[in-house]
């Protein structure tokens, strides 16, 4: 049993995250912005804290005696590249001194490549209100790659497609590199649930360092 502290618990990705890890049995910590807008979150070896994930401080402070950070983090009221990289950097500066080692954060699909070289954001059409969103990821993406930190991270991408919020659990999915990982024939849509699945096992058994990761079903 581990304790995890899950940034951004209040979101879809974030509470499947602490309801996977609980259902494991470890110790969560979930951290919102208001712990009384989320009445759900609470449950068996789940605690729910104020916190804010772009403050080294309150980092530090809702991490400590902790084994390993989830990081779902989102702010749609707050410019992506002014919040992506400011939690990134908090990130690695309060878990490094909590004592926190291990980071698995959530990214987005969007910062994929379709080739080499070229991010989905990056192909012609895409949409320019979603690309701004997807290069604040790709901004946070950046300043994890350049830090010069002990925090062994990894990020998460699901396939750049709306994901199924109701979908049961199945414990499948797959990993890939930094492209999306090509459409199986008889594969569904990916479930926040199943994120979930990979986010824990990388935490549990972790498989991937200081890389971006394409996960689907």
């Amino acid at each position: 049993m581990s304790k995890i502290v899950v940034f951004g618990a209040g979101g879809r990705a974030g509470h499947h995250a602490v309801a996977e890890a609980a259902a494991r049995g470890h110790q969560v910590t979930a951290v919102v912005r208001d712990p009384k807008q989320h009445p759900d979150l609470g449950g068996t070896g789940v605690a729910v804290v104020a916190g804010d994930v772009t403050r080294p401080d309150s980092v530090a402070e809702v991490a400590a005696r902790h084994d390993a950070a989830v990081n779902a983090a989102a702010r749609l009221d707050v410019p992506a590249e002014t919040f992506f990289p400011a939690a990134a950097r908090a990130l690695l500066d309060g878990l490094a001194r909590a004592g926190v080692g291990r980071l698995v954060a959530i990214g987005i699909g969007t910062v994929l490549e379709t080739a080499p070289g070229v991010s989905v954001h990056d192909v012609p059409g895409f949409p320019a209100e979603g690309r701004a969103f997807s290069l604040g990821h790709a901004a946070g993406l950046a300043v994890l790659r350049g830090a010069d930190t002990d925090i062994d991270w990894v990020v998460m991408a699901p396939p750049p497609t709306v994901l199924d919020n109701e979908a049961a659990r199945t414990g499948r999915y797959r990993t890939g590199g930094t492209q999306v990982l090509p459409t199986e024939e008889d594969s569904v849509s990916f479930s926040y649930a199943d994120l979930a699945v990979a986010l824990i096992d990388e935490i549990e058994t972790p498989k991937h360092h200081r890389a971006l990761v394409a996960v689907a079903s």
